[in-house]
């Protein structure tokens, strides 16, 4: 038979062992930075004049809002705008190009970092921002989408938020739908 004193003994060295593995643990678990993951919404506002008069032209004036609702800043961000192929849908927008004289480009302005030639996405980062803060909203404000109404029309107005820690970007919350027919198709309907 094993003597108490064994026993206690026993019990002392696993005490013992335990505190050193807490501690141990303890150690490698201050050594872990837990990073909050990095939270952000985009949206769009926007206010519709449609024209359903084939000599004019129907308007969406928009905003794209970037909302850092996270506990951590992100930084360098920036966006894509795409309308859909071949639709009627023509963008503008308060931007500038690399190429312009510095005098043109205000920290408030923002730059179109794509091709100038296409049509359909533009591709948009903000000139003197490289940082969104927790609770900060970044806007590019006043862009037009034009069409007319004499051909039908229908698609999506997408629109996608990037920044160093969303290398796959964040998609827009409320995308924006247009769709109509036009008044021949309609007449012919009949």
């Amino acid at each position: 038979m094993t003597s108490t004193n064994q026993v206690e003994e026993k019990i002392n060295e696993l005490k013992e062992q335990t505190t050193h593995y807490v501690h141990e643990i303890r150690k490698m678990v201050e050594k872990i930075t837990i990073l909050e993951p990095v939270n952000v919404i985009s949206y769009f506002t926007s206010s519709f004049n449609i024209s359903y008069d084939t000599e004019q032209e129907s308007l969406c004036l928009g905003s794209y809002h970037i909302r850092n609702i996270g506990n951590q800043p992100i930084t360098n961000p920036y966006l894509c705008i795409k309308l859909p192929e071949d639709s009627p849908f023509a963008f503008s927008g308060r931007y500038v190009y690399e190429h312009f004289a510095p005098n043109l480009k205000g920290n408030s302005s923002w730059e179109r970092i794509n091709d100038e030639a296409s049509k359909e996405e533009f591709w948009l980062r903000p000139i003197g921002k490289t940082t969104l803060e927790p609770n900060e909203t970044l806007s590019f404000t006043n862009f037009q989408i034009k069409w007319s109404h004499n051909l039908s029309y229908s698609g999506s107005i997408m629109g996608f938020t990037y920044c160093d820690q969303l290398q796959d970007g964040v998609v827009v919350l409320n995308p924006i739908n247009l769709n109509g027919i036009s008044q021949t198709q309609e007449e012919n309907n009949e």
